[in-house]
């Protein structure tokens, strides 16, 4: 039997697929320590693993950060991570001299069990709570002025945090190389192959299982009147002015409705409900999605997994640029919507769209199937109990960066020949100029290239 030790940050979208896998290693005798924080000890301690609790570690933030947290902010967020890891470093170092994991499961964005894991050369699985991203389907994420703005300026002040590591062993050149998936390192999705992006882009390291669940509920779709859910997520939740147009969108129509409004919330603000509405601060969600016929979801990972196990269509309403890729997925299987008008008008619209239209729940009962079919949380088990991993060696992306470097190299010897050329025999006054439109249109040109290397590959090796 193996030692094994879970990572992960506090979040809730980040710790719940962990959480079955968890159940199962324990239950094939593993000696299981699950490293996480107060909010989750019961969920964890339920799955038989050994708590540690690790909240003492968490750096003082100040109120303006845990503004920037609550939305998400990515600098902040990697900031934080990076402080918690040179907080836990005296701790972790006596836990990993002492109870000698022989694997690391760890979240793909918690930095301290990533970076102990290496600096321990101890075999690390990956856990990715969201689709896996590489340079390839990370297209699907596309990014707001506001977040691509935090991410430009942001950069200097992570280096800066990075460098901090340093004096204790632990060596990452990037924020980026940190959280980027790679085809070298064990990783485990939460999704089918199918509906992951571009998922020949990805070697024999990738186990995608499919929704990592507890539930043994299968949809049951049958009753009197259509049901809708409505749910925002754990995180970006405090919003009554959007559930106030749900509710008066929906209210008095002939469906019913129930709310999860979360946490931050208070009940009262959403005002007097319709006899047709119910609110919550929390639900069985995966008991309410074996019922429902729509869903309006911020398309978190888990919460579109869940749903689509549950073969419940949606209305998206994406947050943030992850989010936006998710949605964009779902809506590409045809299993969901874009909201485009969040007005109470447009909510309407959308819901009966999705609940009259049938192909948006015959597309959703078709990845159900196909995320049944998965290997599950047995097949992530299994992956970590090998780990690490055998891989047939071929890395996709790697292989067609290889003819961009050729590409690049004979493409500045066509335009400096061009420079060249122009200076001797026409003029250097302005000869310039073929090196700037050179380097405009070096970009496109080296995509179109790209891309159909990376066709061409891809149609050779049959993936």
């Amino acid at each position: 039997m193996k030692r094994i030790a879970i990572f992960c940050i506090p979040a809730h979208g980040h710790t719940n697929p962990m959480l079955p896998v968890a159940s199962e290693l324990v239950k094939r005798g593993h000696s299981v320590r699950f490293y996480s924080f107060d909010e989750f000890k019961e969920k964890i301690t339920a799955t038989g693993a050994e708590f540690v609790p690790c909240d003492s570690f968490l750096p003082e933030i100040t109120e303006e950060e845990m503004k920037n947290l609550m939305k998400v902010n990515t600098t902040e967020m990697t900031i934080q991570d990076i402080r918690t890891t040179l907080k836990m470093n005296d701790f972790l170092e006596k836990e990993f001299t002492e109870f000698k994991p022989d694997v690391v499961y760890t979240d793909s964005v918690c930095f301290w069990g990533k970076l102990n894991a290496w600096k321990y050369n101890v075999p690390m699985v990956c856990s990715t709570s969201t689709f896996a991203f590489n340079q390839i389907s990370s297209k699907y994420m596309k990014l707001s002025a506001g977040e691509l703005s935090d991410m430009i300026f942001g950069l200097p002040k992570i280096s800066k945090e990075l460098k901090t590591l340093e004096p204790y062993g632990y060596h990452s050149k990037s924020a980026i190389k940190l959280v980027q998936n790679d085809n070298q390192t064990d990783t485990i999705v939460y999704t089918s192959r199918s509906f992951q992006p571009n998922a020949e882009s990805f070697s024999d390291h990738y186990a995608f299982v499919g929704p990592s669940v507890f539930s043994k509920l299968s949809p049951d779709k049958k009753k009197e009147r259509p049901l809708v859910y409505i749910s925002l997520g754990t995180v970006i939740n405090d919003r009554p002015d959007f559930y106030r147009k749900c509710i008066e969108a929906l209210g008095d129509s002939k469906v019913d409705v129930i709310i999860s409004y979360g946490k931050y919330m208070d009940k009262k603000q959403l005002g007097t409900l319709p006899s047709n509405i119910q609110a919550f601060p929390y639900v069985n969600q995966l008991e309410v999605l074996s019922k429902a016929d729509a869903f309006i979801t911020h398309c978190g990972m888990n919460s579109v997994s869940e749903s689509l196990y549950m073969a419940a269509p949606m209305v998206l309403y994406p947050q943030t640029n992850e989010q936006r890729a998710v949605a964009r997925r779902t809506e590409e299987k045809g299993a969901g919507i874009q909201l485009a008008d969040d007005s109470a008008e447009g909510i309407k619209k959308a819901v009966f769209e999705i609940l009259e239209n049938k192909s948006f729940s015959e597309a959703a009962k078709a990845i159900c199937d196909d995320f049944r079919s998965c290997p599950g949380v047995k097949g992530a088990a299994d992956f970590i109990e090998n780990a690490p991993c055998e891989s047939d060696g071929f890395d996709l992306v790697k292989e067609v960066n290889k003819g961009n470097k050729w590409f690049y190299l004979f493409y500045w010897l066509i335009v400096v020949g061009l420079i060249l050329l122009f200076g001797f025999f026409v003029t250097w006054s302005f000869a310039w100029v073929i090196g700037l439109v050179g380097g405009i249109i070096s970009h496109p040109i080296s995509s179109i290239f790209w891309n159909k290397r990376y066709k061409s590959i891809v149609k050779k090796r049959g993936l």
